[in-house]
């Protein structure tokens, strides 16, 4: 059968009508996507603009009140004297004369209050350091001479004030306590010596404490964040997308010196107290309980029936101390202070400091494998120099462990010989005093076996007893030692 010439004509044509239609669909259709593209890229763009616009606001907000710290601190040092000539030297003393030198530091500070023409300006107890001259440089240039106000080493805080009747912004000040992992905050300082620098980056961690930690206090626990922060930055301010400084920066974690993403600030509800008795008393005030405080070993925790629990173990008690007087013994293994539970010996330290002296504090306690709370009125705590020099007053003064095989292999200890161990004795304590030495095998406690920790630590439970009678094995000697409170 045979095709017509005009019919194989519109078979053709209807074939190249078809190409051609779906050719302008598919231009069509791709020129639809490139524009949905181009929507979707202005939208992700306004969106950026969005966020840029935010970190511009922070920035406008936090900069004006956070300054730049100058100090100054004045060195003395002994040199031998020339004033003398040569053909004397063998007939007079040594002479030695004094030289003084300027050192120069930098760091940062955040204005955090007003009261009438005094400013007061909140940085690092290390940036100010013995300072005998301090500087203050706003972030639009202007200069003011600085006084030291008071100043916390336990903390790593201090206090400067300067007065002016200027028009001076003061820092919006957060809460701490609402910061969360992967929120982004902004670090504000002076690092080295560039004012006014900002930079960004987010909460890496939080509650971070110091313990292992070579001169760092366990008083305070750090924010951590990948914001950099380098050396003239301590002192400066963390502040979230709000613009409210929530942290004050403190230290840096570095194999460099300088910034590889772990910063460390204080937190700010760490530093609202501070603030307070630095303007009214001049120096930061902590809760005093009275105790000796240690992580115990997973033995003696075991031994303890505490394998499951947080807290602090108390392994002496300061005599006449608030502790003692609201019936804490050496043995309680604390878990909870005014319903806060306790994580740590460091999380301890700082609940107790934070409580203002002269305030009553419940505590939550196990003795001996039974749960109680007690009532301490807290007390002011003392500089480190006084405490230390209360040795005597801490009972009994030393720690002891389980003995185990590591150890009685070491000691090469007979089967019979003890189960329990002193482990370490506080210089000029009661145990101390008395010939208790780390190493010591304690057998009994008046005339009572101690074959494991439990039956040392039921001893103190005895609150009458205020003298421990103990039958000791010391490398191969037996000899018997009392002690008295």
């Amino acid at each position: 059968m045979s095709v017509s010439t005009d019919n194989r004509v519109s078979v053709n044509t209807y074939r190249k009508r078809t190409v051609l239609f779906v050719l302008i669909g598919l231009l069509a259709l791709t020129g639809v996507q490139a524009q949905a593209r181009t929507a979707d890229v202005q939208a992700g763009i306004a969106q950026l603009e969005n966020i840029q616009a935010a970190f511009r606001e922070v920035a406008r907000k936090a900069l004006p009140s956070v300054v730049s710290i100058q100090t100054t601190e004045v060195i003395t040092t002994r040199q031998p004297s020339q004033m003398f000539p040569f053909f004397f030297r063998d007939q007079l003393p040594d002479q030695q004369q004094q030289r003084e030198y300027r050192q120069r530091g930098l760091g940062s500070g955040v204005i955090v209050r007003r009261d009438g023409t005094t400013f007061y300006v909140l940085t690092n107890a290390h940036v100010v350091g013995n300072a005998t001259e301090i500087g203050i440089t706003l972030s639009d240039g202007r200069k003011f001479e600085g006084k030291l106000v008071g100043a916390d080493d336990r903390k790593d805080l201090a206090l400067v004030s300067f007065t002016s009747r200027e028009n001076i912004p003061v820092a919006a000040l957060g809460d701490s306590g609402d910061l969360f992992v992967g929120d982004w905050v902004l670090a504000v300082g002076s690092p080295l010596g560039f004012e006014a620098t900002v930079t960004y980056g987010i909460v890496s961690a939080i509650g971070r404490n110091t313990s292992g930690i070579s001169g760092m206090s366990g008083f305070t626990d750090y924010i951590q964040t990948d914001a950099a922060i380098n050396r003239g930055n301590s002192g400066g301010a963390l502040v979230n997308i709000r613009g409210e400084v929530i942290g004050i920066n403190s230290w840096i974690a570095s194999t460099t010196g300088g910034n590889i993403g772990l910063g460390f600030a204080i937190p700010i509800n760490n530093a609202k107290t501070a603030i307070d008795d630095f303007i009214t008393k001049g120096r930061v005030e902590y809760g005093w309980l009275g105790i000796g405080i240690t992580q115990a070993a997973d033995a003696v925790k075991a031994e303890l029936g505490l394998e499951r629990r947080t807290g602090s173990f108390v392994y002496s008690v300061y005599r006449d101390s608030p502790a003692e007087a609201g019936g804490i013994l050496p043995g309680d293994f604390i878990i909870a202070v005014n319903g806060t539970n306790v994580t740590d010996t460091n999380h301890l330290l700082r609940l107790v400091g934070n409580i203002a002296p002269g305030r009553t504090a419940r505590f939550r306690l196990v003795r001996l494998g039974r749960e109680m709370e007690v009532t301490v009125r807290v007390t002011a705590r003392d500089d480190e120099q006084t405490i230390a020099q209360q040795a005597s007053k801490l009972w009994p003064g030393f720690m002891v462990a389980k003995v185990d095989e590591r150890l009685r292999d070491q000691l090469r200890l007979a089967r019979n010989a003890g189960e329990v161990v002193i482990t370490n004795v506080e210089q000029g304590s009661p145990a101390a005093i008395a010939g208790l030495t780390a190493g010591d095998i304690i057998q009994s406690v008046n005339g009572k076996t101690v074959n494991s920790v439990r039956d040392f630590y039921a001893a103190f439970s005895d609150t009458k007893s205020s003298e421990l009678l103990f039958t000791l094995y010391r490398q191969g000697n037996r000899l018997t030692i009392g002690l008295s409170k």
